[in-house]
């Protein structure tokens, strides 16, 4: 039996690649570009594809809502980009279905919380997460971390230093629990080295890993809960959407395809 097995659940890995239900079942007349930017950008992606006339390539409907999937082409690469939908789990199945149809190097950007006192709008590159959400454990054995890919990591960083900006590397904690981030659990992960607060990295980091694909994130600051008795959600870091977006173009055009 491929199956590791363990008393919780959440804890049990299956070795076996192959699932009842892959990401390709539907046996769409579909073939993605090999780069693609995972946003979590929210409307921010539909203004850009209309005022860039994109091309929509595909569809991912879920139901609850569907995804279009859009190719626009930047400095001479054709680059697919859709939104990425919060949590671990809705963001891991829309990534995993892109792989599925040709996507092989990816990077994301999305907003975090901040657990030290860092102003809104400032860029991070996360190279480890902390694992504390649900879906990775389906797609690699158990740990505390996660480190991200290196290659995505150097791309990520020429992006953010060939247009001047500073950047620091961090660890993230990846959670499901957004009103449980509790007291003593935000000091806890501080204590370990985690700067930020997010949903997805481990995540999508785990799935991507499995599935061979080349993934990173641009993180911007949004939230903070550096002071646990005044909380602010300050402005979600809207003012860098447009600059995120940017960044992972340029990051994702550095990366190399396979033929």
């Amino acid at each position: 039996m491929s199956i590791l097995k363990h008393e919780l659940p959440i804890l049990e890995f299956d070795t076996d690649t192959a699932a009842v239900l892959a990401p390709t079942h539907e046996n769409l007349n579909l073939k993605l570009p090999q780069k693609a930017v995972f946003a979590f950008l929210g409307n921010y992606i539909e203004k850009y594809a209309k005022e860039h006339n994109c091309t929509q390539a595909g569809l991912f409907i879920s139901s609850t809502k569907s995804y279009p999937i859009y190719i626009t082409q930047y400095k001479g690469s054709d680059i697919c980009f859709c939104q990425a939908p919060v949590g671990a789990a809705a963001a891991v199945q829309i990534l995993d279905w892109l792989i599925g149809y040709g996507v092989t190097k990816i990077i994301s950007t999305g907003s975090c919380g901040v657990l030290q006192d860092l102003p809104e709008n400032t860029f991070l590159v996360p190279i480890k997460a902390l694992r504390d959400e649900g879906t990775s454990y389906h797609y690699m054995k158990p740990s505390r971390f996660i480190d991200i890919n290196t290659t995505a990591l150097s791309a990520i960083e020429a992006a953010l230093e060939e247009h001047g900006l500073a950047y620091t590397e961090v660890t993230t904690w990846s959670t499901d629990g957004f009103y449980r981030e509790t007291k003593a659990k935000v000091a806890y992960r501080k204590a370990e080295g985690c700067s930020v607060v997010e949903m997805e990295c481990a995540a999508l980091a785990a799935c991507a890993q499995l599935r061979g694909a080349v993934w990173g994130e641009i993180l911007f600051t949004a939230d903070t809960l550096a002071n646990s008795d005044a909380y602010s959600e300050r402005n979600w870091g809207i003012d860098s959407y447009e600059c995120a977006l940017q960044l992972c173009f340029e990051a994702v055009v550095g990366l190399c395809v396979e033929h």
